[in-house]
């Protein structure tokens, strides 16, 4: 039987076939291979940015432990630099003696004393000495905001032309992500002190507003969503701060998760009460506070107190906030 040869057309259409088929699987081999590396190069640089990140993050972390010792040495060491000695003349007047040929003239003079003299004398407007020293390395400082048994322990700033200056950036500007605590440009600290009825000086506000960061090191107020504990804030019930002239306590009156609303947002807006002008403004912060709060701490409070206001980010929801509540008893 003859076999049919195919011809020379017939031939050409079979080699492009074959050649569009074997170069075709080579791009999409290609293809995968090219997806495949770039996908490779993205997660390198992924890495690359996220070991850059973790590290920046630890050394900022070392960076603020170590600024809160030298903080602290530094009040420490203002501190114990109240009382020092300085030569003084004596009051009292020397009797005349008769001059002794023997010794020279100056000796007759009376001799210096040492005795200590009071470097800090208090005023109704004087600042606290390891404050005044912290206030002529930064001024921005406006206090100090510790709870005792808790990593918060810290200097707080203020900045009226720019609320969010310190929110990544250290006690001494530089860059730092966990920021500083810092008060809001309308929460009024105060001049002066209570036990002068701030004399020549101001008068603390209705709610002194702090905010800082909740960093997963634990650093700023990366603790302060364990009052969400009722135990943990019967253990840890009094919020201390020192603004630059006098000492202060609070006591913890309310714990809460809230979020942060649009402006035109129907909603208790927390984050807007500074300063109440009568007895509604302050019940209006206080009842919605109270309702809110994840537990009651038996603590009250009324027209006329001081309260402290902390706020953190909460990762209850996108705008989430958590924030506790303080009354001022000392």
């Amino acid at each position: 039987m003859r076999v049919r040869q195919p011809t020379r057309r017939q031939s050409f259409l079979r080699w492009a076939r074959a050649h569009k088929q074997e170069n075709g699987e080579m791009s999409d081999k290609n293809r995968l291979e090219l997806i495949r590396d770039i996908l490779f190069v993205i997660g390198g640089i992924c890495l690359i940015v996220g070991a850059v990140i973790l590290g920046k993050g630890v050394v900022d972390d070392m960076r603020t432990k170590h600024q809160q010792e030298e903080l602290h040495a530094l009040m420490s060491q203002a501190a114990s630099e109240r009382t020092l000695s300085k030569p003084v003349v004596s009051a009292e007047t020397p009797k005349e003696q008769p001059a002794d040929p023997e010794k020279p003239q100056d000796a007759e003079k009376p001799e210096e004393e040492m005795v200590p003299v009071e470097e800090y004398i208090e005023t109704p407007t004087s600042m606290l000495p390891e404050y005044a020293m912290l206030y002529d390395l930064n001024p921005d400082i406006i206090g100090w905001l510790r709870i005792e048994g808790t990593r918060i322990d810290y200097p707080v700033m203020q900045t009226p032309a720019d609320k969010w200056h310190y929110l990544r950036r250290d006690f001494y500007g530089h860059n730092n992500t966990n920021g500083c605590l810092f008060a809001d440009p309308q929460s009024e600290v105060g001049v002066g002190k209570l036990s002068y009825g701030y004399e020549d000086g101001v008068a603390p506000g209705t709610n002194l507003m702090i905010f800082g960061h909740h960093m997963r090191s634990k650093e700023m107020f990366g603790e302060l969503d364990l009052y969400a504990q009722k135990a943990y804030g019967t253990a840890h019930p009094v919020i201390c701060f020192d603004s630059l002239y006098e000492h202060r306590e609070y006591a913890v009156m309310a714990a809460f998760r809230a979020e942060v609303y649009y402006v035109d947002q129907d909603a208790f807006k927390y984050y807007q009460f500074f300063q109440a002008e009568n007895e509604e403004q302050f019940r209006y912060f206080y009842d919605n506070v109270k309702a809110l709060s994840l537990y009651d701490t038996g603590v009250t409070a009324e027209f006329g107190d001081e309260l402290i206001t902390l706020i953190t980010c909460d990762n209850s929801s996108e705008y989430g906030r958590f924030v506790v509540v303080g009354k001022r008893t000392q």
